[in-house]
């Protein structure tokens, strides 16, 4: 991964959070991490 790859990718994280923040009050960036985090045990259960 080139370097400017790798700043448009975070540039662009970082625009998804800032608009989820300003029109949704960060629901679906919580929604998301919650299903995370039981991805997260769900993969650890397999290891």
């Amino acid at each position: 991964m080139t370097n400017q790859i790798a700043i448009v990718l975070a540039a662009s994280i970082l625009a998804l959070l800032v608009a989820d923040w300003q029109l949704f009050d960060l629901s679906n960036s919580l929604f998301l991490a919650r299903k995370f985090a039981d991805l997260l045990e769900w993969v650890a259960f397999w290891r």
